[in-house]
């Protein structure tokens, strides 16, 4: 049903949207130096924690919290690995490290970190170990014999105070930074995950193709930016007149989604989707002007942060049988040469499908 446009986007959580409920993220994002948060519209929050820009051994740690009273913080260990120098490191290393946390040169415990993986969850000791560090100018080292991984700890002590206002528990017994003698019985719940269904599509009309072509729609197109924003998608100018301007598929009975290329850049490629009218006047709402691709009632948008391809951003929109609704959003972290495709998931928009 759906063209397939292979496209890599520019890193960022605000791409532009048309009048869709999602314009505004929910959630929190924030980052601090080396320490970045990200609370999705469940009210859980994921803390990030990275080595200082430019060492040579890089590491990172995964704080995950839930809403609502009495919920633990639990811990992820990843130890970086991108390029021919990491490689010839690890190719010297056992295939399961052992790795020991020392904290100001005291020895808080082991943990073992599979290198097929370099990802291990940390026991629940160390993980308190470093909390009561945040505030503080602490150093903080994963060492396996000659080999040492430290952790930066400018920016926790920001970054985990937002973790404690978004959760409601500034003043509370179990807040990370901002603790007090409150109870946790009424610091804010954890929130659903929205359900959102996906509509079964119809198969397209003889004349949809044909459409693209249509002046008329790629004048609603181009309308559907606003008068500002007419810039935003060159190509339906640039082409004018092609019927391989504007991809067309069948949504309905009545609707149809509108697809073109917006922009070319060094190492990213966008493209404009738009829900239209399939009579004139072609009445569109824009969707998104950096999508990457779509399929089964699905468009997606996956965006490289830098060429390296060490970060990444991706949205989700869901055709629901009467607007495409925002499913997901999420980054994979700072630009830290972690890993190839990004360190974590960090998503702000989390949904349940039916």
């Amino acid at each position: 049903m759906f063209r397939s446009v292979s496209l890599t986007i520019v890193f960022a959580w605000t791409l532009p949207l048309g009048a869709q409920p999602t314009d505004a993220l929910p959630g929190l994002s924030f980052a601090h130096h080396d320490w970045e948060i990200v609370c999705d519209n469940t009210r859980t929050c994921r803390a990030a924690g990275y080595s200082t820009d430019g060492e040579e051994l890089r590491v990172s740690v995964l704080l995950t919290r839930a809403a609502g009273p009495r919920t633990v913080i639990t811990g992820q260990l990843l130890l970086g690995r991108y390029g021919d120098e990491d490689d010839a490191l690890f190719s010297t290393l056992p295939t399961k490290i052992a790795l020991s946390l020392r904290i100001d040169g005291r020895f808080i415990g082991p943990v073992n970190v599979p290198q097929d993986y370099l990802r291990a969850d940390l026991p629940s000791g160390q993980v308190a170990a470093l909390l009561s560090t945040a505030r503080s100018d602490a150093t903080i080292e994963w060492s396996s014999g000659a080999n040492t991984w430290r952790l930066s700890g400018r920016g926790a002590a920001a970054v985990l105070l937002k973790m404690d206002e978004f959760q409601g528990r500034v003043g509370t017994q179990g807040a990370v930074i901002s603790n007090g003698p409150q109870e946790d019985a009424d610091v804010l719940p954890a929130l659903p995950a929205p359900v959102v269904g996906a509509a079964p599509l119809i198969e397209d009309r003889p004349g949809d193709a044909a459409l693209g072509a249509d002046e008329a729609l790629r004048s609603a197109l181009r309308s559907a930016f606003g008068e500002s924003e007419e810039d935003r998608c060159e190509a339906l100018d640039e082409v004018q007149g092609s019927a391989g301007a504007v991809s067309i598929a069948r949504l309905s009975s009545s609707k149809l989604l509108a697809s073109a290329v917006c922009w070319t850049g060094a190492y990213n490629d966008a493209s404009g989707f738009w829900v239209v009218d399939d009579q004139a006047p072609f009445r569109a709402v824009l969707i998104t002007d950096s999508g990457s691709d779509a399929s089964g009632g699905e468009i997606f948008s996956n965006q490289k942060g830098r060429g390296l391809g060490d970060c990444w951003s991706s949205r989700a929109f869901t055709w629901d049988g009467t607007e495409f609704r925002e499913t997901s959003a999420s980054t994979t972290g700072m630009c830290r040469l972690m890993a190839p495709g990004g360190a974590w998931s960090l998503p702000r928009i989390v949904t349940n499908p039916r």
